[in-house]
């Protein structure tokens, strides 16, 4: 390593060290991040932290490390996770219903995320079938492992915390289908609209699922808009986030649909670059900066060429570009935008 990273043990000789370890470790161009990592754990156990406290750290590392390891080669598939409760019995429609919503996802070329308990999370395996599926586990000490559908699979990953189970849920999925159940769906709902709503979370299609005859999520719909739209507590805008369906077809449309043009997004700077499957006409592009301007922190939606940080990390350099000072704000309108370019199509 040539030149140290800034962040270090401020011991010249164990920094060396750690820098010679690190190049025996053969990290490739990600060596600066090894470094800073190994620091870390050396500036902890050097400020005496608390051996409860190393061990949440260390135990943390180590499930992340392992959940990168198991999703490295299925990082080109698009995968849609699907909540909903482990109380479901399987001759309830909701159960029906998340069985053919994985099924269908199988048919349109995704693969499907569930927690790998029972009811609902059983369902969705059961529907995509265990060679389609991830099992991102919680370990609780009163209920049964892993559903059989994936126990035995090497996609399943048993996880002892909750935060890190969600950051897998949230860095690997590309879109969510959530189906009725107690806190734990409610928990996930919440969690992954106040990501996205500030900003924490690239935006993804989210849709709820009441199976026919079910009213769950219109009646979730009527407390959002009358305890927290109407208090001004949320925008109008932000109940675009999610998609609420009895249909499992109108799910799996509203899903897929929403890579029909757009296909990803990065800040790189000042500006917010989005990604195009297509590219975009100049009387669409005039129609986003009359529809959008307000979301626009100065200047306006151009065209432009992938910029030299996408060229350095090689990201859908085939795509076409758009690009703008976004206000960083208004990600619900944002969401209204993606949806927009894709009906441009």
């Amino acid at each position: 390593m040539d030149r140290l990273p800034r962040y270090r043990t401020g011991d010249p000789g164990l920094d060396r060290a750690v820098a010679e370890l690190v190049e025996l470790s053969e990290p490739g161009d990600q060596g600066d991040l090894v470094f800073e990592t190994v620091v870390s754990a050396i500036r902890m156990g050097r400020e005496r932290v608390g051996r409860a406290d190393l061990k949440l750290v260390n135990a943390a590392l180590k499930e992340l490390r392992y959940a990168f390891h198991v999703f490295e080669p299925y990082r080109d598939v698009r995968k849609c996770t699907i909540f909903g409760s482990a109380r479901t019995r399987p001759d309830d429609p909701a159960y029906a219903s998340a069985r053919a919503f994985g099924a269908a996802m199988v048919a349109h070329d995704w693969m499907v995320m569930t927690g790998a308990g029972p009811g609902i999370m059983a369902a969705g395996l059961e529907g995509a079938r265990p060679e389609n599926s991830f099992g991102i586990n919680i370990v609780l000490p009163f209920e049964a492992s892993a559903n059989e559908i994936i126990a035995d699979d090497p996609k399943l990953i048993n996880f002892r915390y909750f935060f890190t189970r969600k950051v897998t849920f949230m860095k690997e999925t590309h879109g969510y289908a959530l189906f009725p159940g107690g806190f734990g769906t409610m928990d996930e709902a919440f969690e992954l609209l106040t990501l996205m709503q500030t900003g924490k979370s690239y935006l993804a299609p989210v849709v709820l699922i009441d199976p026919p005859g079910n009213t769950y999520w219109d009646t979730w719909r009527e407390f959002v808009e009358h305890e927290l739209l109407g208090a001004g507590l949320i925008s109008a805008h932000d109940l675009d986030l999610v998609f609420i369906t009895d249909s499992v077809d109108a799910a799996v449309d509203e899903i897929c649909l929403f890579f029909r043009i757009y296909h990803s997004m990065r800040f790189v700077g000042s500006r917010l670059v989005i990604r195009l499957s297509e590219e975009i006409a100049a009387a669409d592009l005039a129609e986003l900066n009359r529809e959008f301007a307000d979301i626009v922190s100065e200047g306006t939606i151009d065209k432009i060429d992938a910029t030299q940080s996408e060229i350095d990390d090689g990201d859908a350099l085939d795509k076409d570009r758009i690009a703008f000072r976004f206000d960083r704000a208004s990600y619900s309108r944002l969401r209204q935008m993606v949806r927009r370019i894709n009906d441009l199509a």
